[in-house]
């Protein structure tokens, strides 16, 4: 949850920014900012310690291990 919330989180300024340019309610951005920020706050909760700087290229690349063959 937090590799995806976190994903969602860095997806969401390209639109927030998009949008705050030319005018426009940021509701997809905002979107991603609430989805992403609930997955990472309930992935931070259910991991039970708080996660280091040091931990996280490991979380990152533990995800994407799982999905390449």
């Amino acid at each position: 949850m937090l590799v995806v919330g976190s994903l969602a989180l860095v997806l969401s300024v390209p639109s927030l920014i998009s949008s705050w340019i030319e005018g426009q309610v940021p509701r997809i951005g905002a979107i991603l900012v609430l989805i992403g920020g609930v997955l990472v706050v309930v992935a931070l909760k259910d991991h039970g310690r708080p996660y280091t700087f040091a931990e996280l290229p490991g979380v990152f690349l533990g995800v994407l291990a799982r999905f390449l063959p």
